[in-house]
């Protein structure tokens, strides 16, 4: 059993992150994101970058600079068209800094999944005749998921920095 279950991993591996890659990326699926308006978008849509500290914006360059490295994040050119922009800043918990964004616009004007989410019990009775649970990283997992070209420019994040996507 544990070599099958080493085979299968490895068949997977983009998926999960490792030494060379720090990031996994989910493979064959795409996640787009359509919003119940259309173009030109309503101005709420469009926020500007938050005022931050010193420390706050050195921290948020390392990041970005990390993030654009693994291939994440670019930053969106001068000539292109931006409709939609959504602050961040960078949050401190414990000495671990972690980007985070103001997406209460966005939601507002996002077309909800209709995907549903499993009841707790049911899960439980299906997990109840397994040997192995997996589990995925939610603070990583937006960077796991493969975004459409769509879904890309209106995820697109502003700062001090400019404009990412």
């Amino acid at each position: 059993m544990k070599e099958e279950l080493i085979e299968f991993l490895l068949q997977c591996k983009e998926a999960f992150a490792s030494d060379n890659e720090p990031l996994g990326s989910i493979q064959g699926h795409q996640v787009d994101i359509m919003l119940n308006v259309e173009i030109p978008y309503p101005p709420l849509l469009r926020r500007p970058d938050y005022p931050a500290s010193l420390r706050a914006r050195e921290e948020f360059e390392a990041h970005i600079d990390e993030l654009m490295k693994l291939g994440v994040l670019r930053k969106v050119g001068h000539n292109e068209e931006v409709e939609v922009t959504t602050a961040v800043i960078i949050t401190w918990n414990n000495d671990k800094k972690r980007m985070v964004g103001y997406f209460r616009a966005l939601n507002t004007y996002t077309i909800p999944d209709r995907y549903p989410i499993p009841r707790i019990h049911e899960t439980l009775t299906q997990l109840c005749k397994e040997k192995f649970i997996t589990s995925m990283d939610a603070l990583k997992g937006f960077n796991e998921s493969v975004l459409t070209p769509h879904a890309r420019k209106i995820f697109r994040r502003i700062s001090h920095c400019g404009i990412y996507e």
